[in-house]
């Protein structure tokens, strides 16, 4: 249906069952609205048709997680661009988690995570995984280009992209928004891994948020895969991209308790943590202490039972080379999420770089 105004202010998100709307363009007046207020305006979740001269399809999806608003300035900030010309190809932008966003928080406490909501998720009979059934159903009838979704995170870490497949374009893709990519298998039910099975996909993450260089940085990546023809023919070699692959995901359990600044605690973590992330280090790097028995979660993709960490002495130091990434000093996305990943270097082929982190 078309979306005007008026109709989307008489609709708003609020204490209604959770559907996905759909317009076939979005009103002007919403290239000036902050994310957090987004729910005045469109009933829930939305994706949106924006018609371009190439029926080549590039998906974006923005506000995953209410508080990373730097997709949405970059969307406003690419409409506002062509200044109502065509686009040169058309877009189908999913916008989510609008309460969230109203909060200012990553996912309301009543909510399943929107990007561990989509096909592939452990928790397929959530509300949320329904909605991104729904899009995904949409996209699988559309001629789909490429697929970026956009994200913030809450720590010290460069700019980088992710992605759920090492097939070339896909890596092409990732490689529009610079050399650092990560391939990851863990977590499952996010967006890249379900778009990776229809066209190239990729997830960004632009630094925090509300930083004009990170908007900036996904406007440029936005308009370069609007402008783009077609991926190259050639393959992408090793020298091309440096390239990561996630081994563990980083946990706190549920009920244990944590610090920071050295008050007591089952683990203390040092207080420049998130500096650790994207160096590459060597066994014995502690990242700070725990008590008694208490021991980090690990999650994988393979299984197994290898030691990450080394817990003698009442220090949390790694067992193995290893590169950190996204570990966090907020106590939020600890709680919802992790406390970060470990990854280390990898070649085309997915093997293990000899001689690096990992």
């Amino acid at each position: 249906m078309t979306a005007d105004s008026a109709e989307l202010a008489a609709s708003p998100c609020v204490d209604r069952p959770l559907a996905l709307a759909r317009y076939d363009h979005l009103p002007d007046a919403l290239l000036d609205v902050p994310a957090p207020e987004l729910w005045r305006h469109l009933p829930g979740p939305t994706l949106v048709h924006l018609p371009g001269r190439h029926a080549s399809t590039l998906f974006l999806s923005v506000l995953l997680h209410g508080n990373e608003d730097t997709g949405w300035r970059a969307v406003q900030s690419v409409l506002k661009r062509a200044g109502g010309r065509p686009l040169p190809r058309s877009i189908l932008l999913f916008v989510g988690n609008l309460a969230a966003a109203k909060a200012g928080v990553r996912t309301l406490p009543s909510q399943h995570d929107y990007n561990r909501a989509w096909p592939g998720t452990a928790h397929p009979q959530t509300p949320e995984a329904a909605v991104m059934r729904e899009v995904v159903a949409i996209a699988e009838r559309t001629p789909l280009f490429a697929s970026i979704d956009i994200h913030n995170n809450t720590a010290n870490n460069p700019h980088y992209a992710c992605v759920n497949s090492c097939d070339d374009h896909h890596l092409q893709l990732a490689g529009l928004f610079g050399r650092t990519v990560v391939y990851f298998e863990e977590p499952v039910g996010v967006q890249s891994a379900a778009l990776s099975r229809l066209c190239p996909a990729v997830t960004v993450e632009c630094g925090r948020p509300g930083v004009a260089a990170g908007v900036a940085h996904a406007v440029e990546l936005i308009e370069a895969a609007l402008s783009l023809q077609h991926f190259p023919d050639h393959a992408v070699i090793d020298a091309d991209i440096d390239l990561m692959r996630t081994f563990a995901i980083v946990k706190v359990p549920a009920d244990a308790t944590f610090s920071y600044d050295g008050s007591d605690a089952d683990f203390c973590f040092r207080s420049d943590l998130d500096h650790l992330n994207f160096a590459e280090l060597e066994a014995g790097v502690s990242f700070g202490t725990h008590a008694g028995t208490r021991r980090l979660e690990i999650v994988t993709s393979q299984g197994g039972h290898a030691e990450y960490f080394d817990y003698s002495d009442g220090e949390i130091r790694l067992a193995q080379r290893a590169i950190p990434a996204m570990l966090t000093l907020d106590p939020n996305a600890v709680r919802l999420d992790c406390l970060g990943y470990l990854m280390h270097r990898i070649g085309r082929d997915g093997r293990r770089l000899a001689g690096t982190g990992g």
